[in-house]
């Protein structure tokens, strides 16, 4: 999933960057906390909008100033010019940003997140990244006695502004002890899956079956509609049984109608399938599938397909 930078700190600071802007903000207020987020606007900007609405003072970075002033405009709370003015003080620091190295690039140096952050603050990570820039940053965030945790989330945009993604954590008991109730502002499921990187190995899973998932509603949709079946009264109807997932309820009848302008990037997706594909190369995993399936989202972005969404495996099949 995308995200920009938020630092959130309770006060929260938040960093978001867009795809690929980043972004911050730190709140004030509830409990004597301060909040910072980071994150893309896609997914930062309502997830920020959330820690505000529950009463956290929220202070904001974005790489793109423009965009942190319309959060600040919008949900009130400050706005900084770097990652580190946005964590300075915070007790929580949330990002969401676009890779591995934007991880890096907002975190680390004189001017990161974790350069100003004090003992016994948390900064969590909500981008889709590698498990082993999440062991980085832990170990860095150890250095300091800052807590860390990597928690990507699923859920795409509309979980981000309904408040209701699902968190996969990584990273120790106690600080996730600490920092759930804050996620659990804009997440209905929060999990702690294990030590740091085991957010990211989950991710990985995550994307991992949605790719399969999605190739193969493209296949049963294409064989109804060659089939002459009414594709609307087929997805009702298989919808109501084993065959259901949230990809059909949320995608199908999309994909019957060709459209995909809205929704999780191929671009992005590709992304996180590297990321898949280079950890099975690490634990031995066998990903034929999922291997196969990357190859196909790369013959939609030579069609210029980069920004459609996922679902545009179907066009494979019907060309």
């Amino acid at each position: 999933m995308r995200c920009s930078r938020w630092t959130v700190r309770w006060r929260v600071a938040s960093t978001w960057a867009e795809r690929r802007p980043s972004g911050s903000w730190r709140r004030s207020g509830k409990r004597g906390h301060r909040f910072r987020p980071a994150n893309r606007r896609v997914m930062g900007y309502p997830m920020a909008g959330h820690l505000s609405r529950a009463g956290y003072n929220v202070t904001v970075y974005n790489r793109t100033p423009e965009k942190a002033a319309q959060w600040v405009e919008k949900h009130g709370g400050a706005k900084a010019d770097t990652p580190a003015s946005a964590t300075a003080g915070a007790d929580f620091v949330m990002m969401c940003v676009g890779n591995d190295n934007d991880v890096r690039a907002v975190a680390l140096g004189p001017d990161g997140a974790l350069a100003a952050m004090r003992a016994g603050s948390t900064l969590v990570d909500h981008t889709t990244a590698s498990a082993t820039v999440a062991r980085e940053l832990y170990a860095a965030a150890k250095a300091r006695k800052v807590g860390f945790l990597d928690a990507p989330v699923s859920g795409g945009q509309a979980g981000a502004e309904g408040g209701k993604l699902t968190v996969m954590v990584g990273g120790d008991a106690d600080v996730f002890a600490k920092a759930q109730p804050v996620l659990a502002t804009y997440a209905r499921a929060v999990t702690l899956l294990g030590a740091a990187g085991a957010g990211q190995l989950t991710k990985m899973v995550n994307q991992v079956c949605i790719a399969g998932l999605l190739q193969a509603l493209a296949e049963g949709i294409n064989f109804a509609a060659r089939a002459g079946l009414d594709v609307e009264r087929v997805l009702d109807v298989i919808g109501k049984g084993a065959a259901q997932s949230w990809q059909m309820d949320n995608r199908g009848r999309t994909m019957a109608d060709d459209k995909f302008d809205f929704g999780f990037a191929v671009d992005w997706m590709r992304k996180d399938l590297s990321i898949c594909l280079a950890e099975s190369r690490v634990n031995g995993a066998a990903l034929p599938v999922t291997a196969l399936i990357d190859q196909f989202y790369s013959r939609i972005q030579a069609r210029g397909g980069n920004r459609w969404d996922t679902s545009s495996l179907i066009r494979l099949l019907r060309d």
